[in-house]
């Protein structure tokens, strides 16, 4: 308790710091509920908040994104993390949600150089041949430098702002608390599972704090496509386009397709990583692309192909394949950088997200269906799943496809409008899909600014059909059907010892059952307050009693005729009396918000 209580007072300014924002920015739609636009426009004039008449008339998205930016980096990267949750928000908060970026101004420098001063070992002048003080790019949780080696190759700087985590594990400490009242005190709010999505979140953040994590998974990443080849290379555009950059590079060698920086391990750790610097043209300027000669189409293919592979066949896939973080190269090649936030998916959901994408293309609603339910077979977000209701909604989605060409079919689309129907339900994705969709969604997206007549459900569908065929060749079934074996003998084999505690801890009277009540903890919270007004009733009734007969009795000091100590008691039996009354009022309010 002292521990908590220590902590707590810790973080109680950046607390005032949340809290003001908040307040300011009226928390969402709340403001505009309760009739109080006006009132929140006075306020800023009276407290010199120039934006407050324009915040009180914002839509609810826009507000909350405006204050998130404004709350500092991890608020940033929770709205960036909410982004990918199109199983829970409307596409009106995710398009918001969506704007959230991380360029905020650069670090002192003087603070960085001391930083990196101790991370390097020397200052940074002296490990490299060059250095330039001057950020290439900032972002809310680090800033890049760029930097020459003595052996003479280039090479980015990736440092973490200084201080900052102190700052986010305040933050994650009242994200934590608030997550626990929006929980238990808002009805509305209350089906995303709050608790819940700031747990994974607060994991998320705190691997991308540490660079290490992310450098092991370019690494990881970049051994996945060791030796690949990418689709079926018959462009006679791209072969010469490979054969000129081997001819250039002095190499003879075709250089990779896919390329992932390389790490320099020697420099790098939990607040720095040293990687090789990526000279291509960025995602984002697509009139370079055309200046180059590079060709759209091929470019596009790729990286649809490289990105499918990474979800379908490897399991661990760059979750946030936006512009800003792939390059293109001569030879229309693609280079990815930043995998700070990357995705994972077992053997077994990578089975079902096949089955899934093709059930969409092939018009299998119950494939698709059959899937869907068993994402959500743990309940809805409201309470049991209705299967009739939503197969059915399922097969006349599904169905609307009927007769449409692959090349028409917009997989991002279908996605999102199962998601929908999810959403509609009540029901929520485990977070490794819902993280899946969403970098689906952007990866056509991205695909159809490079080319407008991209066929993605033509790209995807013979990987699809390779991963399930993989699936079920013999050497994978073998593998399967041992794995499961050992598990069984393991279950078999510790049966014995098992049974043998259970009968000692019931010898013992240690056996314990929990038995878990749901709403319990607000059953007896309504009790407690039920008896504290009790006790405040019959205190305010034994004042009134007291108070009468001191009215009474003669003699003490009066005031207009009447004894002051009686006029006293009825004053607080009158304040107790007003404030039971607020009292069951707010209660009997709540009880009416708590039911669905």
């Amino acid at each position: 308790m002292l521990w908590q209580a220590l902590v707590a007072a810790r973080d109680l300014g950046r607390l005032q710091e949340i809290a003001s924002i908040l307040i300011r920015y009226g928390f969402g739609d709340m403001v505009r509920r309760m009739g109080l636009a006006n009132l929140l426009e006075r306020t800023g004039r009276v407290l010199h908040w120039h934006e407050a008449g324009e915040l009180a008339h914002l839509p609810p998205h826009a507000r909350v994104r405006r204050a998130l930016e404004e709350m500092g980096p991890t608020f940033v990267k929770l709205g960036q993390i909410l982004a990918t949750r199109v199983d829970l928000f409307e596409p009106e908060w995710i398009a918001e949600f969506s704007k959230l970026q991380d360029s905020t101004p650069a670090s002192p420098y003087a603070e960085v150089h001391q930083q990196l001063t101790e991370d390097l070992g020397a200052p940074p002048e002296e490990v490299f041949a060059a250095f330039d003080p001057q950020p290439l790019a900032t972002g809310s949780i680090a800033q890049v430098h760029r930097a020459r080696l003595e052996e003479g190759g280039e090479v980015v700087v990736k440092v973490r702002r200084p201080g900052i985590r102190l700052v986010i594990e305040a933050d994650l400490r009242w994200l934590s608390r608030l997550a626990e009242a929006i929980e238990t005190g808002n009805s509305e709010l209350r089906y995303v599972h709050w608790q819940e999505v700031v747990r994974q979140f607060t994991q998320s953040l705190r691997r991308e704090l540490d660079f290490g994590v992310e450098c092991r998974n370019a690494e990881r990443i970049a051994m996945n496509f060791s030796g690949y080849s990418g689709p079926d290379p018959t462009y006679e555009t791209s072969a010469a386009g490979l054969d000129a950059v081997a001819a250039t590079d002095g190499t003879g060698f075709a250089p990779p397709l896919i390329v992932i920086p390389r790490v320099y391990w020697q420099w790098t750790g939990e607040r720095v990583c040293v990687q090789e610097f990526i000279d291509g043209i960025p995602g984002r300027d697509l009139a370079a692309v055309d200046h180059a000669g590079l060709d759209r189409k091929i470019l596009a293919s790729r990286g649809v192909h490289a990105v499918i592979k990474m979800i379908v066949e490897d399991g661990l896939f760059h979750a946030d394949p936006h512009p800003g973080n792939i390059f293109y190269l001569p030879g229309n090649r693609l280079a990815f950088i930043d995998f700070g936030m990357v995705g994972r998916l077992t053997e077994e959901r990578r089975d079902q997200l096949a089955r899934l994408l093709l059930g969409l293309v092939q018009h299998e609603h119950m494939r698709v269906a059959d899937v869907l339910l068993d994402w959500t077979s743990g309940g809805g977000m409201g309470g049991d799943i209705n299967e009739d209701a939503l197969t059915s909604e399922i097969g006349t989605f599904v169905d609307q496809y009927l007769g449409v060409s692959l090349r028409q079919l917009k997989l991002g689309n279908m996605l999102s409008d199962l998601v929908t129907i999810l959403r509609a339900h009540q029901l929520s994705l485990p977070p490794d899909l819902a993280l899946f969709v969403k970098t689906f969604i952007t990866l056509e997206g991205m695909g159809r600014e490079l080319d407008p007549e991209l066929d993605l459900a033509g790209e995807a569908l013979p990987m699809l059909r390779g991963a399930l065929a993989a699936r079920y060749v013999p050497a994978a079934m073998a593998k399967r059907g041992w794995r499961a074996a050992a598990d069984i003998a393991t279950l078999i084999g510790d049966l014995p010892r098992d049974l043998a505690r259970l009968v000692r801890s019931a010898r013992r009277g240690r056996l314990d059952i929990h038995v878990e009540v749901a709403h319990l903890k607000h059953v007896g919270d309504q009790l407690g307050a039920a008896a504290n007004r009790l006790v405040i009733g019959i205190v305010v009734a034994a004042i009134i009693v007291g108070s009468s007969i001191v009215m009474t009795v003669s003699g003490g000091p009066t005031l207009l005729g009447l004894p002051i100590f009686g006029l006293i008691g009825y004053s607080c039996a009158t304040i107790g009396g007003i404030w039971l009354l607020l009292s069951i009022s707010r209660s009997n309010k709540a009880d009416r918000d708590r039911k669905p």
